[in-house]
């Protein structure tokens, strides 16, 4: 008989009125390392956190330690998202926090939060030296929390989970925001620790999988059912093709035939040069894919397009045909420009309503703080209506899938008609169809004139609208190329 490192019987999870597993039963047997896909929002993060006993079930849940192994006889869960507080214990954070000077050092640095983690654990710090020269992760030591991007955030996760080696390890969404090297890299990491006798459970959509993953799961009605391979998970249905609402059927106002134009751009912070000699000029229309890997400045470059980043003034930076600082507003800026970036995801209001998400694309505020006039209204109903969303109109935002999440914060995005579109690797955690899908309107929007910066490490996963590409190395530009040639 296998022996069973974790057995599951008759598992239920509910929330509210929703029952999310329902008499789950399931066994991993020592030896085998498993990959949990399948539709979004059918319960494989509910399913984890009730094995790492992060959320309440009802049903048998045991785990097996073998104590004779060299690994930590421990259940180590991995959430999507990185949860950390300021020096107070408080996760009161700010979009633009990460930004400012002034408040940003209320955070731990990396090299704090690791020193925290491993003396928690009783774990020797020089374990992990070879891993973070491996992700390239020395250079963010003394980096604050708050200023990691969010593939940063995952590597911290990683880091940690990695050093720990425990015997069971969970983790939700492993490659979100990775680059292609460190994708590769962690892979090997995994096939590694699964051959050091580590049972390893993924809950991802990828294909780029370690060689080790045995088998593979989807949940399907509350139960789970064993398929062959990653190719074979359940994916959501094609969206049925939608006329654009009308009012962003009209071209946008155009300011100027340069949206924005970079001269020798640089950031620091202290000793850290974050962005070195940057020159960069988009003309009105034309779509363009930024590529870099982690830490190579993409986010601090979108920060100073977008006015979030006060070293902006300090910069020769011309947006829509201005120059930074010559006595535009914020507000005038974020006027012309619509952004998706996990970060904004991250930090948004908690509390809000599928129908205040959307609508509070109109003031650009993280949650909506004001009335609807009746135009404004319409705009919103007929975005929920062409996304699906409208059976949502009046859930949290935060109850939805990951994929039905990030189709709200585009209708956020896009419900001002913006000059500009700037879409930051906004199809994290999504399957290929729930990609596709999301591409396609992008797309649909782009052939009405729309100006795209589109963030994405893999080319195969853009728009088909995508013209021209920007590539950093280090903080500086490696390289510009064409991509397609416009029509």
């Amino acid at each position: 008989m296998p022996e069973a490192v974790v057995h599951i019987a008759q598992l239920n999870v509910q929330y509210g009125y929703k029952t999310v597993l329902d008499g789950l039963d399931w066994e991993i047997n020592k030896g085998e390392s498993w990959l949990l896909g399948g539709k979004s929002g059918s319960g494989k993060s509910s399913l984890a956190r009730a094995i790492s006993q992060a959320t309440n079930a009802d049903g048998k849940i045991s785990i097996s330690f073998d104590h004779s192994s060299t690994l930590n006889p421990k259940v180590h869960y991995v959430p999507n998202w990185y949860q950390f507080t300021n020096l107070e214990g408080d996760r009161n954070f700010y979009y633009q926090q990460r930004y400012n000077k002034q408040q940003k050092n209320d955070t731990l640095t990396v090299y704090a939060e690791l020193l925290h983690f491993g003396e928690k654990e009783n774990l020797d710090f020089s374990d992990i030296a070879d891993y973070l020269t491996l992700f390239g992760f020395d250079d963010c030591k003394n980096t604050q929390l708050i200023e990691l991007s969010s593939g940063e955030h995952k590597k911290l996760q990683l880091l940690q989970a990695i050093w720990l080696k425990p015997q069971l390890l969970i983790i939700d969404e492993p490659y979100t925001g990775l680059d292609k090297q460190t994708r590769k890299n962690l892979n090997q990491v995994f096939d590694a620790l699964i051959e050091e006798g580590m049972t390893l459970l993924l809950i991802s959509n990828d294909t780029d999988l370690p060689k080790q993953i045995t088998h593979f799961a989807e949940i399907q009605n509350g139960k789970l059912a064993e398929v062959d391979s990653a190719e074979d998970f359940s994916m959501d249905e094609l969206r049925q093709q939608k006329t654009l609402p009308y009012f962003l059927q009209q071209e946008p106002a155009f300011y100027s035939d340069t949206i924005l134009q970079l001269k020798n751009i640089g950031v620091r912070y202290g000793e850290k040069e974050v962005l070195k000699n940057v020159s960069w000029t988009v003309k009105a229309g034309e779509k363009w894919l930024l590529q870099g890997s982690n830490g190579s400045g993409k986010s601090t470059l979108l920060s100073l397009l977008n006015g979030d980043h006060p070293q902006a003034y300090a910069n020769d930076i011309y947006l829509f045909g201005n120059k930074r600082g010559s006595g535009e507003s914020i507000w005038d800026i974020k006027e012309k420009v619509g952004i998706i970036s996990p970060e904004l995801h991250w930090y948004f209001d908690k509390s809000a309503k599928v129908w205040q998400s959307i609508a509070s694309g109109f003031y650009d505020s993280i949650g909506l703080f004001r009335d609807l006039g009746f135009d404004k209204q319409q705009k919103v109903n007929q975005l929920l209506d062409f996304f699906d969303l409208l059976p949502y109109k009046n859930d949290l935002l935060t109850s939805l899938p990951l994929g039905k999440q990030r189709l709200v914060l585009l209708a956020r995005t896009i419900i001002k008609n913006p000059t500009l579109l700037i879409l930051d690797e906004p199809c994290q955690g999504l399957d290929q169809a729930q990609t596709t899908h999301f591409n396609e309107v992008v797309d649909e929007l782009c052939r009405h004139g729309k100006t795209l910066i589109y963030v994405g490490h893999y080319e195969s996963q853009i728009p088909n609208s995508i013209e021209k590409k920007i590539l950093l190395e280090k903080g500086e530009v490696k390289a510009i190329e064409t991509l397609l040639e416009a029509v």
